[in-house]
Parts: structure tokens; sequence; C-alpha cells
């Protein structure tokens, strides 16, 4: 009998440890052997990871490849580059581009070039531009004449010859020179060729970029080989990218060598010889579809396939008949987009039945949000009431009002329209016809659009001739359409802001509060601004003998120039009995370049780089004028700012002065004062240009007397062609303080004024609560 050692025991429980994993180690064992055996199958000898492509040397290569494949199918060799940098050079800081498209080198789809004439710019040209203008990125117009009068709101390019040929191969050596590395593809077309811009706006989207396409309708040259084609310049041809880039160095070559009359026909022909490339009319699937319009024929009466399908026609001999067919091809496509929402509607009703809601989830219209549900009472939305004469719901606060302008435009196409489907749905068993709008309801729902409910009395015509007079009720909706980004100018955030402080001598006290704001919110976080500060005087005020009422303005002035160095806070006087805020803008705009982005202020206002980073970027030069609405504080004295609680029988502090920022003590409600207007934001020679409009359409004494009431805003809004952005600003806070109403203002001026001060009294309750105080007191 044999015992067992201790070697052997520790042994036998260390099995019987490892026993339950032993499988998963095998298994991992396993596999790790097998991966490693199938990457050494793969790899081969002397190949490392794939970091970058490169190929086999005789191998041709399209540097040109989005996609780094080039059409044939080559085999990609992977090899390491190494980060490397010379340290004896000095480190250049990577910059980045604003937008990620930029840095990725995205590019655009699609550029349409349009070949036009002398004779025909300012008729087939325009009507181009006004038919397909709004379905491309970018639309540009060439001509051979030299100084073209160019239409408003189209892009001319005067190459100076209008020989065809040497206009073609400049139209070419442009798009190549400017767009070359923006576009896809480049769509040449003449003004007198009509496109469907969805249609090739979606061909253009089917088509793979990489690789060398020119696309069109196909022709065979006179007396040459029937592989050898062009594409006919009338009908539109596609170039891609790829092509254009290749086509370059050979432009200068063809246009010395190929004699053509047409430039169509020496585009083929400089391809084929040069790249051995011939016009094709299909690829991938894709067919480029075309129609020759006869001479004389109306639009309206062309039904054939071959017209329905059409991307381009050909030949448009008048502006009007481009506009005929726009027509015609925009009701198609119309009628086929109506009978795409009818089917997807069927869709959703068929699928509808199979949710647990039934019928009951369905909303209507089919395949829109359901209304909006409000979660309380501050979120309902409340309906307008109008007739056809008068609506109930008025910007003034007015109980009642005239219906008028795009308001009555409104309510008159949604009457017809209802009338139209009644129509449409009962005919031809019963006919209506409007007799009055008894009542009518709208609202706008943020998630559907404008939703209309009328009350129609209605006169029903049977097929005998019957006649009834009915009432219904109906119900409409007007769908949000589809939300596009609006294109704006471009705006740096590093304009500097000149902000105009017009003074009078009554509010010289209240500008020493400003300063110290200024200096607080402009000057200590160094924000890019300047100030100047406009001293209005009296007739009698300043004179000799009679003291100064800016000198304690001046001094604090001065003193935030010695406490901030390299700050100058300019300030300009000025004598005015009347002065006018147009008046005083004309007096600081002379002293400035126009360049200059002015922010016009009060001696309330309190600016701060929230506030001045938002007027660089709503004011835009030559396209916006941005006024701000601030908020005004309620009165003190109706809404008190109580302070927070001190120790026991400390009395209560007084109410801070008109103009003090005071520290302590919770805010004070208020309102955003749409009446007020002083505060502004625009440029200098936007200014100028509304001025001298307003100088050219009134004179004499009739200028006189507008500029007396008038307001900078207004001279933008009666003068000037810019968006004009009004729009709350919260970072805009004023204290209370009653504005001194001149009676010298217009009548609007001053009743605007006076409205802004009864309104900056208190809200509601506040001033339910002093009268019912008041009435308290006096039956005592």
């Amino acid at each position: 009998m044999h015992m067992a050692g201790p070697t052997t025991m520790r042994l036998s429980s260390l099995l019987a440890l490892l026993r339950p994993a032993l499988p998963l180690i095998l298994g991992l064992s396993l596999g790790c052997s097998l991966s490693l055996l199938r990457v050494s199958w793969i790899q081969g000898e002397g190949e490392d990871p794939c970091v970058e492509a490169v190929r086999e040397p005789g191998v041709p290569h399209n540097p040109d490849s989005r996609t780094g494949l080039d059409q044939s199918d080559e085999d990609f060799k992977p090899r390491i580059v190494p980060y490397y940098r010379d340290p004896n050079k000095p480190y250049k800081k990577v910059l980045r581009t604003r937008y990620i498209q930029t840095e990725l080198g995205s590019r655009e789809r699609l550029l349409v070039a349009v070949l036009t004439s002398r004779a025909t710019l300012s008729t087939l040209a325009v009507a181009v531009n006004r038919t397909v203008a709004h379905h491309f990125p970018r639309l540009l117009y060439f001509t051979g004449q030299r100084g073209a009068r160019t239409p408003a709101g189209m892009q001319v390019v005067s190459h100076g010859d209008e020989r065809p040929a040497w206009l073609m191969s400049e139209t070419l050596r442009h798009l190549h020179t400017h767009f070359g590395a923006d576009y896809d593809w480049f769509f040449i077309m003449q003004d007198d060729t009509y496109v469907q811009a969805p249609r090739l706006a979606a061909l253009a989207g089917h088509l793979s970029i990489n690789q060398d396409l020119y696309l069109g309708r196909a022709e065979e040259f006179i007396g040459a080989a029937e592989q050898a084609r062009y594409c006919h310049g009338g009908f539109g041809y596609l170039l891609s990218r790829s092509l254009l880039l290749r086509l370059r160095p050979h432009l200068d070559g063809c246009r010395g060598d190929i004699l053509s009359a047409r430039p169509d026909e020496w585009l083929g022909r400089c391809l084929i010889d040069s790249l051995g490339i011939g016009c094709v009319s299909q690829h991938q699937g894709q067919q480029y579809r075309s129609f020759e319009l006869a001479k004389n024929r109306d639009p309206e009466k062309e039904g054939s396939s071959a017209f329905l399908s059409a991307f381009a026609v050909h030949p448009v001999s008048e502006g009007t008949l481009m506009y005929k067919l726009h027509k015609r091809f925009s009701a198609l496509e119309l009628e086929r987009a109506y009978g795409e929402i009818e089917q997807l509607q069927a869709q959703i009703q068929n699928l509808t039945m199979l949710t647990p809601e039934g019928e009951a989830g369905l909303s209507w219209p089919i395949g829109l949000p359901a209304p909006f549900t409000p979660h309380s009472r501050f979120e309902v939305l409340g309906w307008d009431y109008f007739t056809e004469q008068h609506t109930f719901s008025c910007a003034d606060g007015s109980p009642k009002c005239p219906l008028q302008g795009a308001n009555r435009a409104d309510v008159g196409d949604a009457v017809e329209t209802a009338l139209e489907q009644l129509n449409r749905r009962y005919q031809p068993r019963l006919r209506f016809q409007k007799q009055r709008l008894l009542n009518g309801y709208r609202r706008f729902d943020p998630a559907r659009g404008m939703e209309y409910t009328l009350d129609l009395l209605l006169e029903a015509v049977t097929q005998r001739g019957h006649r009834r007079a009915l009432a219904r009720r109906v119900s409409l909706l007007r769908p949000l359409s589809r939300v596009e980004i609006l294109p704006m100018p471009y705006v740096t955030e590093a304009t500097r802001v000149q902000l105009v402080l017009p003074l009078l001598a009554a509010e010289a006290t209240a500008a020493l509060a400003f300063l110290e704001a200024f200096a607080a919110g402009v000057l200590e976080p160094r924000e890019h601004a300047l100030l100047t500060l406009l001293l209005v005087y009296g007739p009698r005020e300043g004179g000799r003998g009679a003291p100064d009422p800016f000198l304690g303005v001046k001094a604090a002035a001065a003193e935030l120039e010695r406490r901030y160095p390299g700050t100058r806070l300019a300030w300009l006087a000025v004598r005015a009995e009347a002065p006018s805020q147009v008046r005083l803008m004309d007096v600081v705009s002379k002293k400035h370049p126009v360049d200059t982005l002015f922010f016009l202020t009060t001696v309330w206002t309190r600016p701060g780089p929230e506030v001045l980073n938002r007027c660089r970027m709503n004011a835009i030069s030559g396209w916006q004028a941005f006024f701000p609405v601030h908020f005004q504080e309620f009165n003190p004295a109706l809404a008190p700012q109580r302070s927070p609680p001190g120790p026991p029988g400390a009395g209560a502090d007084p109410p801070s002065p008109p103009g003090a920022d005071p520290s302590r003590g919770a805010p004070v409600g208020g309102r955003f004062d749409r009446q007020a207007s002083a505060e502004g934001c625009f440029y200098n020679a936007d200014y100028l240009a509304a001025r001298a409009r307003l100088a050219g359409e009134l004179a004499g004494q009739e200028e006189e007397e507008a500029l007396e009431g008038l307001e900078v805003m207004d001279v933008f809004l009666r003068f000037s062609g810019l968006h004009l952005f009004r729009a709350v600003e919260p970072g805009l806070v004023q204290k209370f303080a009653l504005r001194d109403c001149s009676p010298r203002l217009s009548e609007e001026l001053y009743h605007r004024c006076r409205l802004s001060n009864l309104e900056g009294l208190g809200g509601r309750a506040q001033l339910a609560m002093a009268l019912f105080e008041q009435e308290q007191a006096n039956s005592t």
C-alpha cells in the first residue's frame, strides 16, 4: 500500500479546480491558433497592415475620383505611412475650416451653365431664370457680348467674343477654373431650351460621379463613323467633373485644330479626338429623354409619352412659350404629387386598422400630425373669429378692425377652396353657390399649419333645377410645407460695434449710470466696441455764463479713459431746439466710414457681450437691419422690490431711483415694450442709402415735416429695401422711467410714447390692486 505524497495531492486538487474551465481554455487556444493561421494565409509574406492604399507600378490611377476607386477593379497593396515632423521647422497650427463640408471636401451636385447672346439675354435668358433658377444651387449665363447689361437676379459672365467655338471653350475654361472643385456635374444648355429642373436634378442624383460621362441627346456627325456621336446643344448635356478635368489641357489645341460653326459639334469633336469619349443617351439604366417641339405647337395640346417624360424641350422661340411649357409641366408634377399622396393615404389607412387604436388613431387629414394637445391652460391655442369684412383679433388690441391685405386674401382663398371641394365631391347631383360667410374661425397650430372652421350659407341646386338654402360647417387645413433654410450672407462676430448715445440735458444724471454699466459690460470684458456720446444742447444751455449740463458726463467719460488705458470715449456737441432722432443720426453718420456698424442706444440701455454679439449677427450689410425690443420693468411703486430679510428692527430700503442698477432686491415684473423703437443696429452704408432715398422722394418743406415725425426705424421701414428684423431681446433690461413725450413729436410718435409710459406702469393684477387700495382709502 502506497501513500500519495504532498506534491501529488496538490496537483490533484488543482486539476479538480480547473476541470470546469478546461473546455473554455481549450476553445480559446484553438480559436487563437486558427485565427493566426488564417491571417498568415491572407497577408502573405512581407506585407503590413493597411493604413494607406497604394497601387502596383504601371497601373493607371485617377486622382480625381472621390472614392479612390478607378473604373477598373485593381487590387490595392497596403503600407504604413509614419508621421514625421521636421524639428528644425517651426510648428504651424492646423487651420480648421468653418464648415465640416469644406474640410471633408464635399461638393455640390449640379451647376447649370446657359449659353446666351446679345439678342436673347433680356428675353429668353430671363425666362429661363424665372422658371428654373430656384431649383438649382448655381445658375450661370455666358455670353460673348462685352459689357452686357445684367438683368436683376442673374449672374452673367461676358467673354467678349461671340464666335461659337471660342465662347464654348472659354465657358469650359471658366467652369474648370472657378467651379471645378465645387461641383460633381455640369449641365450646359442654350437659352432657347426649357429644362424640367426637378427631373434633371433627380437624374444627376442617380448617376455615379467616379467616371467620365458625356450624357445628352446623341447625334451623328455628317460623314463620320457610327460610334462617333456628339450631344445636341439644343437639348442640353451633362459633363462629369472628372471629364472636365481631363478635357481642360486639350481646349487650346481643339480651338486651333477644329473648325465648326456649332459649339456642340466642336465640343463633341474635341472629346472624341482628344479623349476618345463620345456622347451617350443612356447610362446606368438612366435615359436622357428630350422632345423636339414643332413650330406653332401649343404645349397644352401635347400629350405624347415622349413629351410627358422629357427632361428638355427644344426649340423655344419666345419667352411666352417658355412660361407655357413651365405651366404645363408644373401641372403634370402637381398631378403626380397628388396621386402619390392619395396612394400614401390609402396605405396609411390600411395599416392603421391593424394598430391597437384602430380607426380612432387615424388623424385628419391622413398623413399629417394630429392637432396639438395642450397639457395646461397656458398652452391652449386660441381661435380667431372673423367675417368677410372684419376680424376680431387685431394687432393693436382693438376689439374689431377691417379685414384687409394678406388676411383678406387668406380668408377669401379658404372660402373659395371650401366651395370648390364641395362642388367636386357632390357634382353632378348637387351644385353649390355661396351666399355669404356666417362665421369664420382660424388658428395656427405649429405642428400642423393653419386650421379653418367656416359656417357657410349655401344655395344648393339639383340636376332638375330645384334650389334650396343650406347652412353647413366645413373644416379646412393649410398644412405647413417643406421647411427650407433661407440663404443669408455670411456675418462675422469680429465686427467692431460703434455705440451711439444721444443725450438731452434732462438725461445727464441718468447717463452716469449708463457709463458705469458700459464699463462693466463692455470695457471690462474687452469687447470690440466704441462709444460716441451725442450731447444735445438746448437754445439757452451751455452758452456764455451758463453752466454746462453735461459737465459731470464729460468728467465720468474722462475717468473711464483713465481707468481703462487705450479706451477712447468720443463726444459730439449739437445744439437743437427740437432734436429729431434722424437729424441726430445724420450728424453721427457723417463722422464715421460707410462700413461702420452702429448700435443706436438710449440712456436706459444696458449693453453687454451677448447683446453686442446679437447686434453683429442680426445686422447684415446690404441685407438686414435689426431693431431689438427691450424688456421694460414695471413701476417699483406698484411692484416694489423686496429686499432680503435683514436684522430685526431694520428699516426697509427706499426704491431705487430711475437709472440706478441696484444689486439687491428681487427682480420687478415687466413686459417687452413693443412701442419703443429707439434702439437699433444697422450699417452706415444702409442708413445713407435710405436717407438719400428719403431726400429724393421728399423735398423742401415736406422733408422737414417728415423728419420731425420719423424715427430711424421708420426710415428703414419706408425708404429702404432691406429686411427689417424686429425681435425681443432678453439681454436688454431697462429700469422703469417715465419717458419725456415732447409735444413737438408727430401724432404717431407722441401716441406711441404715451402708450409706452402707460403700459409700463404695471400688470393688470398690480393696477387692479392699486385701484382697489385707492378706493379703500377713499371710502374710509
